[in-house]
């Protein structure tokens, strides 16, 4: 199919074991290029800048700045760019300044592998991805 390509992400988490975790989810799914890690949100507004990623997984919670301040940054100089925020926070126990930062979605680590994909397509179709679906 002609003009089609994949979602290419990029995954930030300060913990090695989460990282693994979410590389193996994306790289089993269909349609996703994993184009880079980062371990710091510092490391993340870099890596959007170089690698160019059409959807961002970070946690919230990393030293140096924050996932929602990275997310506030990436989304205020490439708007194109759609992020999901993961942490083990509950939903109700979020930080206030996660709803103003520009996250398309926020995930629950312990759920992770069976809603990213939904999130995903949802945030695609708003997106305009074009992705290949089998």
């Amino acid at each position: 199919m002609e003009g089609v390509s994949n979602v290419r992400v990029l995954i930030v988490d300060d913990q090695a074991p989460f990282r693994d975790a979410a590389r193996a989810v994306v790289e089993r799914a269909s349609g996703f290029d994993l184009i880079a890690e980062a371990v710091s949100g510092e490391d993340a507004v870099n890596a959007v800048d170089t690698a160019g990623p059409d959807l961002v997984l970070m946690d919230i919670n990393m030293g140096g700045i924050s996932g929602i301040e990275a997310a506030t940054q990436i989304s205020a100089a490439h708007p194109e760019v759609t992020i999901f925020l993961l942490s083990t926070y509950n939903r109700e126990d979020l930080p206030p300044d996660v709803a103003e930062c520009g996250a398309a979605a926020y995930l629950n680590k312990e759920e992770f592998g069976g809603r990213l994909l939904k999130k995903t397509w949802e945030a695609g179709g708003q997106a305009g991805w074009r992705v290949r679906v089998h």
